[in-house]
C-alpha cells in the first residue's frame, strides 16, 4: 500500500526498516503489519499526518526510541508508524524559572547534559536514559533510579502540546494543556491524564518540564552484600521502617552482576547472592550520618558486609552495572521482563514469591529492582527456540502479576500496560474503574485511531 497523500514527507516503506520500527523491546508481544512509517520534524507535520490518517481510517501507532518493554509501541495491522525520533530539539531552557521545553524525540541523557551546563538537573532517570526519549518517558510515565526520592516523569511535566481528535476539534487539532508556572490547578488535570497514556489519546509533540538545581556534590554510595535475595529485601523493608530515604536504592542479584561483568569487564566481583546499591545526596554531616545509618540497617538485616564506598570509580562501576543489567542478560538470549510494584514492606515476600514461582515452573529468573520503592524487575531468561520454556516463562510471568496484586501491589510501575499487561490490568482494577477509563478513551479518541488495542484492548489478543 502506498500513501501518496503523504509523499512529500519523510515516509518509510522499505520492508526491513519498517519491520525494525514496528516493535519495541518487549519479548513475545504480538506485532502487526504496518503500511508505512512517517518521520515528522514539526508539530505541523504531525497534524498533517493525523488528518490524513483520519481521512483514510488508518490507525496511528507512535514510537520513540523503541526501548519500551510492554509492546506499547508495537504495530497493529494496517497502521501507520509515527516515528518521532527526528523531533529531537531542545526548544528552550529557562534558567530563571527552571524549565525546559523539548520535542518528544530528545534523548533523556542529552537533556540532562544540556541543562547541566546551566547548573540545572532533570531527575527522572530510567535505566534506558542513554537511549530512551522524553516522549517515550512521558508515554509510560517512566521512573528510574532516583524516583525513590525525586519522583517519576509525571512529577516533572508541567505542560504538553498534543495533536488530538474528538471533542477538541477535527483529528489533527493541536492543543496545549498544563502551564509553565510552578503551581496550577485550573480545570481537570489533562497533563496527568496524557502522561502514561501510551499514545492512546493523542500524539505528544512538545513537553514543558520542571527542572531542579544541580546537586552540589557527588552522592555518597552505600553498598551491602547479602547471602540471599530475600535478605536484601529485608534490608529494604528495614530501611523504610527507620525512615531512611536515599536518592536511590537498587538491587542486583548475582546473575545480573555476573552477566554485566562477563560483557563489560568492569572489575566487579559477583560473589554475594545479592547487592543493594544506595545513593545518599544529603549534603554535609547529615549525609554522613544518613549513610552510616543505612549501612547499619543493611548489617542489622543480615548483610554479609555493608560499607560506604570511598572509591568513586568503583561506585560508578556498580551503578553502571545496574543500568547495563538488562541488555547484558538480553545478549544471552530472550528475556521476558516483569515490572511489578508492591508496598515496600512487602518486598521480602514478593522476592520470596518470585523464587518460589521460578522453582515451580523451572524457569531461570534474574532479578534487579528499584528496591527502595518496591518496583521489582524479575527477568525471565529463556533458551532461544524452546517453545516449552516459553510457555513456562509466560505462566510464571502471569503468576508474578497475581502475587503482586495479592500483596496490594500493581502490575506495572513504569513500563506501562501496552500489550503484555492487559490481562493483569483487568485483574488489578475494578470493573467500574475500567469502565471509566474506557469512557475516557472513547470520548477523546472516538474513532479509536490512536494506538488501538493497547492498555484497554482485548487482553486475549
Amino acid at each position: 500500500m502506498t500513501l501518496p497523500f503523504l509523499a512529500h514527507l519523510d515516509v518509510v516503506t522499505d520492508a526491513d526498516v519498517l519491520a525494525s520500527l514496528s516493535h519495541d523491546d518487549a519479548e513475545w508481544a504480538p506485532v502487526g503489519r504496518a503500511v508505512a512509517a512517517v518521520r515528522p520534524r514539526t508539530t505541523a507535520e504531525v497534524q498533517e499526518v493525523v488528518r490524513a490518517c483520519a481521512a483514510q481510517g488508518i490507525p496511528i501507532v507512535t514510537r520513540g526510541a523503541g526501548t519500551g518493554l510492554s509492546g506499547g509501541a508495537n504495530a497493529v495491522d494496517g497502521c501507520l508508524i509515527l516515528d518521532l525520533a527526528k523531533m529531537n530539539k531542545i526548544l528552550e531552557i529557562d534558567v530563571d524559572n527552571q524549565i525546559a521545553v523539548v520535542q518528544p524525540g530528545v534523548v533523556n541523557n542529552n537533556l540532562k547534559a544540556a541543562v547541566a551546563e546551566h547548573g540545572l538537573w532533570y531527575p527522572p532517570d530510567p535505566a534506558s536514559a542513554p537511549w530512551s526519549t522524553i516522549g517515550g518517558n512521558v508515554a509510560t510515565n517512566a521512573g528510574g533510579l532516583c524516583c525513590l526520592k525525586y519522583g517519576v516523569t509525571r512529577d516533572y511535566v508541567l505542560g504538553l502540546e498534543a495533536v488530538v481528535g474528538g471533542p477538541a476539534g477535527d483529528y489533527g487539532t493541536a492543543v496545549r494543556v498544563g502551564h509553565r508556572t510552578t503551581k496550577g490547578v485550573a480545570g481537570y488535570d489533562l497533563v496527568g491524564l496524557l502522561v502514561g497514556s501510551e499514545g492512546t489519546l493523542g500524539v505528544v509533540t512538545e513537553v514543558t518540564l520542571r527542572l531542579r538545581a544541580a546537586r552540589a556534590a557527588a552522592p555518597r554510595t552505600v553498598v551491602g552484600a547479602f547471602p540471599s535475595i530475600v535478605a536484601a529485601g529485608n534490608a529494604v523493608a528495614a530501611s523504610t521502617r527507620r525512615g531512611l530515604l536515599p536518592a536511590a536504592l537498587e538491587l542486583l542479584d548475582k546473575a545480573c552482576l555476573q552477566a554485566v561483568e562477563d560483557w563489560k569487564h568492569l572489575g566487579l566481583s559477583a560473589t554475594a547472592e545479592a547487592l543493594l546499591l544506595a545513593q545518599i545526596d544529603t549534603p554535609g554531616r547529615a549525609g554522613d550520618d544518613e549513610a552510616t545509618a543505612l549501612a547499619s540497617a543493611f548489617r542489622d538485616a543480615g548483610a554479609e558486609w555493608a560499607e560506604q564506598s570511598t572509591d568513586e570509580f568503583e561506585a560508578e562501576a556498580l551503578f553502571s552495572a545496574r543500568r547495563l543489567a538488562y541488555p547484558a542478560l538480553e545478549r544471552l538470549g530472550p528475556v521476558l521482563t516483569e515490572d511489578v510494584c508492591v508496598p515496600r514492606s512487602k518486598v521480602p515476600a514478593m522476592l520470596a514469591a518470585i523464587e518460589e514461582i521460578a522453582a515451580r515452573h523451572q524457569v531461570s529468573i534474574a532479578t534487579l529492582a528499584h528496591a527502595g520503592d518496591g518496583n521489582l524487575h524479575p527477568l525471565i531468561r529463556v533458551p532461544a527456540d524452546d517453545p516449552a520454556a516459553q510457555v513456562a516463562a509466560q505462566a510464571a510471568f502471569e503468576e508474578m502479576l497475581q502475587s503482586a496484586i495479592a500483596m496490594g501491589g500493581t502490575v506495572t510501575a513504569e513500563h506501562g500496560v501496552g500489550l503484555l499487561k492487559r490481562r493483569g490490568l483487568r485483574q488489578e482494577q475494578q470493573p467500574g474503574v475500567l469502565a471509566m477509563q474506557q469512557a475516557i478513551k472513547e470520548a477523546l479518541d472516538p474513532r479509536n485511531l490512536f494506538n488501538p488495542g493497547k492498555i484497554l484492548g482485548d487482553p486475549d489478543l
